[in-house]
């Protein structure tokens, strides 16, 4: 199965410069998917976890990033002491894995590893429920118009145990997106936490369905 996306644009840039959790992030982009380049929702969660270091502690936790890309998010969740596995498409492994180890390596209290995860496919072999635990789950403009939207969601549900915390930044851009989210809320209990209309990019933070009121008020 092919899961190539293709934009309709993309500047190329050789790479980007970023400061966050103390640290200056350089990242290499390439053109040939959308997931080689770093998205605005990116910087949105990355901000929030620099600024919320207190509630959202990650030190020590197991975070998985779905659709890494350039791997920004799992860098700075790296930095910020948490045991990290970046994921993405086989094609993207390779700058995926240079970003994180240009990034992290000598850094980070625990080196983050990078694996591939094809939406839907082969979950169980690849991550069993038995042994597979994450703390969060963080997601980055993983929903716009590609034809992937039900693999998607049945990797949320599989990775997501009852004590799993989502925390997922979204742009709003079709009626797609809108529909996404209606399904998604069907298994999780979802929070807005953060806005930012100017560039119509949401923050949320989901959980199982009931569990967010039996887990304390902290991230």
């Amino acid at each position: 199965m092919g899961r190539r996306f293709f934009p309709d644009v993309i500047a190329y840039k050789a790479w980007e410069g970023f400061h966050f959790a103390g640290h200056e992030i350089r990242i290499t982009e390439a053109t040939d998917c959308y997931g080689a380049v770093v998205w605005p929702s990116a910087l949105v969660l990355c901000y929030f976890l620099e600024t919320n270091s207190k509630q959202c502690n990650l030190v020590d936790k197991n975070v998985i990033e779905i659709g890494a890309g350039t791997g920004l998010v799992s860098i700075v969740a790296s930095l910020l002491g948490a045991f990290v596995t970046a994921t993405d498409l086989p094609e993207l492994l390779g700058n995926l894995q240079h970003n994180v180890l240009q990034n992290t390596k000598q850094k980070c209290k625990h080196q983050p590893c990078v694996k591939e995860l094809s939406w839907g496919i082969d979950l169980e072999k690849n991550f069993p429920r038995s042994s597979c635990h994450f703390d969060y789950i963080m997601a980055t403009d993983v929903v716009y118009h590609h034809p992937f939207l039900d693999e998607l969601l049945l990797t949320f549900d599989h990775l997501c145990k009852d004590d799993t915390v989502i925390l997922w930044a979204m742009k709003f851009r079709l009626e797609n997106e809108n529909q996404f989210v209606d399904r998604f809320q069907t298994l999780f209990d979802l929070e807005m936490i953060s806005n930012f209309p100017s560039l119509n990019i949401a923050l949320y933070k989901a959980m199982r369905k009931g569990r967010m009121k039996a887990r304390p008020s902290k991230l």
